[in-house]
């Protein structure tokens, strides 16, 4: 009997703990920057296999460029960092869901994520390209013409493909584009000749080619798509915690952090 008294007493407790917790991390409308400075704890959600912008490395660590920005940016606070990994094309639910805090992890700034999320300012810029191998003869977009393209689900790359069909979808095999979680996948179907193109981001295919040494085998190829830039997502409600990540910005550019952490990565700045 004491036994089932104990057992019972536990899981009240544990039920408790969790409701608690729970309702820590509910929905809300309201600005939680207070709420982050007094836990000096933050969640940053990220696609963990965006090289070089975060990504888990051979030991299972989450490191990269945005990485180490989100860290910079709030020691200058005290606050912690801890990244999430989430499924990108849920990413927006996962914020206003309160699963995370921010959505930092190379997302693209654009008119339509706009009416989503909350920016901050913009700290790098990136373009949308067309990575094919060279013996594939892919100069230009309309050479995709009737082959086979892949891209990243949720991605502002596949966004700009579904809404500007003219400059690429109308070209490709059956007018869409075979979707992937992440671009690892993706970049061994393209060397096995799964598909024949894949659009993505221009930061992610130097640097994952620069590093696999297989650059010279690939062609990398430019569009019409606008230029876009990276930037932190938030929630509307969050103008207080915007307002800190971008007078951090500020802080880390005049202090030549903002550079340092550039050229780390990059070996250049690549900064706004």
């Amino acid at each position: 009997m004491k036994k089932k008294n104990y057992l019972l007493l536990t899981l009240l407790a544990l039920f408790t703990f969790l409701l608690i917790v729970g309702c820590g991390r509910k929905k809300t409308d309201t600005d939680q920057w207070s709420r982050i400075a007094s836990e000096k704890r933050v969640i940053v959600g990220l696609d963990d296999s965006f090289v070089p912008m975060g990504f888990q490395n051979k030991a299972g660590e989450i490191i990269g460029f945005d990485v180490d920005l989100a860290r910079a940016v709030f020691d200058l606070y005290g606050i912690k960092v801890d990244f999430q990994p989430i499924d990108w094309s849920m990413k927006e639910n996962e914020l206003h869901n309160q699963t995370i805090d921010l959505i930092w992890n190379g997302y693209s700034k654009n008119a339509e994520r706009e009416e989503k999320v909350l920016f901050s300012d913009e700290y790098m810029k990136n373009e949308q390209v067309v990575v094919s191998l060279k013996k594939n003869r892919i100069n230009h977009f309309t050479d995709m013409k009737g082959k086979i393209l892949g891209a990243q689900n949720g991605s502002s790359g596949y966004n700009s493909f579904e809404k500007q069909p003219k400059i690429l979808k109308d070209f490709v095999k059956d007018k869409t584009a075979i979707l992937y979680d992440g671009f690892n996948e993706a970049f061994m179907d393209l060397k096995s000749g799964r598909i024949d193109g894949l659009l993505i981001d221009r930061v992610y295919a130097n640097y994952y080619l620069s590093h696999e040494a297989t650059l010279a085998d690939y062609s990398i190829v430019s569009g019409d798509y606008e230029s876009e830039a990276f930037a932190v997502g938030l929630r509307k409600s969050d103008k207080k915690l915007a307002e800190k990540i971008n007078l951090a910005f500020k802080e880390l550019r005049k202090s030549g952090k903002l550079s340092e952490i550039s050229k780390e990565w990059f070996g250049e700045d690549v900064t706004k």
